[in-house]
């Protein structure tokens, strides 16, 4: 992309799943931007959801459950040059659009995310966010709380995302790797602290080192995502 396509229209698709509580403040959030469109994937929420998300003049699509299955079903139904996939807790931060269309500009630039922060006060998160940051700009491997970014061309290229039930946005990022430089946008974005909380910091940065090993060793995504789920099951009823 070259810096006379700064005006790009940009796509925000949202994958959401009973998320009544955030989902306004992040497409308000959003819509502080030019040409830009949000598209909800909405993968049936039982609550207000979609209420909300078209009470404030967004596009609601109705799609299968599962985070990869509504991402690529929002990319299908989007008409912007720039694909970016939000998560329905995250905050994009201000000039976000401008960010997004500077890194795509950049040669050799093939995608990109945002630094992240957390949006909790402990000490620990601090250093949860240090690391996240520092994975992300050294070993070029953003993940899907850091609201990656790419031309819909690009998406096409390297197939959408995989039809996973678990890790769709990490193997999403390694082939995303493969195409060129991935760019991290400086100002960061907040996400919520929920699965930090839920589980707690350690519990929750072992689990995700865990699966990522069990990941590369080849365990299938269907175990991984049974184990990670019975695990989050058993912290919340302790």
């Amino acid at each position: 992309m070259s810096p006379e396509n700064l005006n790009l229209k940009i796509s925000i698709i949202i994958p959401a799943l009973n998320e009544a509580p955030t989902i306004a403040s992040v497409i308000c959030t959003a819509q502080n931007a030019k040409n830009v469109e949000i598209i909800v994937a909405d993968g049936g929420s039982s609550d207000r959801t979609a209420d909300i998300a078209q009470s404030l003049g967004v596009r609601v699509i109705s799609t299968a459950r599962g985070r990869a299955a509504q991402m690529n079903a929002g990319a299908a139904s989007a008409t912007g040059d720039i694909l970016l996939f939000l998560h329905a807790d995250t905050l994009l931060p201000c000039g976000y659009d401008s960010g997004a269309r500077l890194a795509l500009a950049k040669p050799e630039t093939v995608g990109g995310a945002y630094s992240l922060k957390i949006d909790a006060p402990q000490h620990c998160l601090r250093l949860v966010e240090i690391g996240v940051n520092w994975r992300s700009r050294f070993l070029q491997m953003p993940y899907g709380d850091q609201a990656i970014f790419l031309t819909a061309a690009t998406f096409d290229k390297i197939g959408g995302f995989p039809d996973l039930p678990l890790m769709e946005d990490f193997e999403f990022v390694r082939r995303l790797k493969k195409q060129g430089r991935i760019e991290i946008v400086p100002q960061p974005l907040f996400t919520s602290a929920r699965r930090w909380q839920q589980l707690g910091v350690i519990q929750t940065t072992v689990i995700n080192q865990i699966v990522i090993i069990a990941y590369f060793f080849g365990v299938p995504p269907d175990r991984l995502a049974f184990w990670y789920k019975r695990q989050k099951k058993n912290s919340s009823e302790n």
